[in-house]
């Protein structure tokens, strides 16, 4: 399956600075509140790749530590997007900007593997070399950035944002390593949503330093919180949904806390739902979410089994779950989200993920990984819609141009809670929705 060209028309290097479409909006010209500016898909485009990479280490880090067959193209999947990150800050920094990023970047990417080796051989000399490293990239790569942003990103806040970085991957592994895994999952988890609020005290210096280069808008608004936010919960499903049917078929030991990270996703949505529409809208959702990711079970029980049957099965229990959700979303949104729109783009999330299984049972492994890169983006042009969707809809709920200017002193770490129920009950609302994402089998 390829639909990359489909989803991304351009290159990274240049959506960074002019978006693909040709219905970015100059939110100050037109008065009105929207997630497709300039400024909004620089973040949205750090948010994918920031959060990819917290994702794909983690990961990484686990089959290096097991010896699985998949770990080389786990580990080049994760090499992609350094490449990915590195063409971004060279399109706003230039080529030489870009290189040192990448260099720095794949030096620190080198320490965790490493740590993991010395994990391996029960070098604690070795291990200790490796965190040693990893303290010193921290404090160059903080200045590196700090410089790079005039001052805007300041080191020593960056400084202590990584080290939380290194503490949330390190940590998620020596606690897999250790056979905590309801603890490394939990872990796994808060890196990847801490590298949101990376991207968005990134993209807001970067927009700061170069208005001309984006339009004069905003990277963070309540819009832009919005899309950002459906950014994260649809691309966690989606990166713990593959892992958990991996972990199915392969009866890892770790299968079951997997499943219930996937399971806490969908707690989280539901709890939101049940804050703002009652506990019995809560519940409603939460048993459709669950019997969607109940569908996917099947489907890999069936793959392990050789039963075509059962895969058709579920297949079919997805394709009934995906128009009843369309059509659900059509109706809250009031056709801001056409029913017919969604349900092709939940189609399309579904072969994502049906497709990249179906490589990694097939051993595969170079294919699964370039689907599962595919399938990770994807979400990120759900959210796109679903967000747009929802402003389009009220937009006097997200008509405040900017938030408050003061950048965290955190280092840039983890997302800030919105404190306005309305946003946050409307992200969950129809993320559920999202989650929908359901179609037939895709052919290949």
């Amino acid at each position: 399956m390829d639909m990359k060209k489909a989803l991304f028309a351009v290159p990274l290097s240049v959506s960074l600075l002019l978006p693909t479409s040709l219905d970015v909006v100059n939110a100050e010209e037109h008065n009105m509140p929207t997630v497709e500016t300039e400024a909004v898909e620089l973040r949205s485009t750090l948010d994918k790749l920031f959060s990819e990479h917290a994702y794909l280490a983690v990961e990484t880090m686990r089959k290096g530590a097991e010896g699985a067959a998949d770990f080389k193209a786990s580990a080049n999947a994760l090499a992609a997007n350094t490449e990915d990150l590195s063409a971004a800050i060279a399109s706003v920094y230039g080529e030489k900007a870009g290189e040192k990023f990448q260099q720095m970047w794949s030096e620190h990417i080198g320490y965790f593997v490493d740590y993991v080796k010395a994990t391996g051989s029960g070098d604690e000399e070795a291990k200790q070399a490796a965190l040693d490293e990893l303290e010193q990239y921290r404090q160059d790569f903080s200045q590196f950035i700090s410089t790079a942003t005039e001052g805007a990103v300041k080191a020593d806040g960056l400084a202590e944002g990584l080290q939380m970085h290194v503490n949330q991957l390190i940590g998620a592994f020596d606690a897999y390593v250790a056979g905590n895994y309801a603890e490394a999952y939990a872990k796994e988890r808060k890196a990847i949503d801490h590298m949101y609020g990376v991207s968005k005290g990134l993209s807001k210096a970067i927009v700061n330093q170069f208005p001309d280069k984006f339009n004069h808008t905003k990277a963070v608004t309540p819009a832009a919180d919005l899309r950002s936010n459906l950014n994260h919960l649809l691309g966690e499903h989606a990166g713990l949904a593959m892992m958990a049917m991996q972990n199915g078929l392969d009866g890892s030991e770790d299968f079951q806390a997997s499943a219930e990270a996937l399971v806490a996703n969908t707690e989280d949505l539901s709890a939101a739902i049940a804050s703002v529409y009652g506990e019995e809208a809560g519940q409603k959702f939460k048993e459709m979410w669950s019997g969607h990711i109940a569908d996917f079970v099947t489907y890999v029980k069936g793959t392990a089994a050789g039963d075509e049957a059962q895969k058709e099965k579920a297949l079919q229990a997805l394709e009934d779950y995906r128009a009843d959700f369309s059509e659900f979303i059509a109706t809250a949104t009031e056709g801001k989200v056409p029913a017919d729109v969604l349900s092709s783009g939940l189609q399309e999330h579904v072969g994502y993920l049906i497709g990249t299984f179906d490589q990694y049972a097939a051993e595969d492994y170079k294919q699964a990984y370039d689907t599962l890169r595919d399938s990770y983006a994807h979400m990120f042009m759900t959210s796109k819609a679903l967000s747009g969707g929802i402003v389009s809809q009220f937009p006097d709920k997200f008509a405040m141009e900017s938030m408050p200017s003061d950048m965290p002193k955190t280092g840039m770490g983890g997302t800030a809670a919105n404190n306005d129920l309305w946003i946050f009950a409307s992200i969950l609302a129809l993320v559920g929705a999202a989650g929908v994402y359901l179609r037939k089998q895709s052919k290949q």
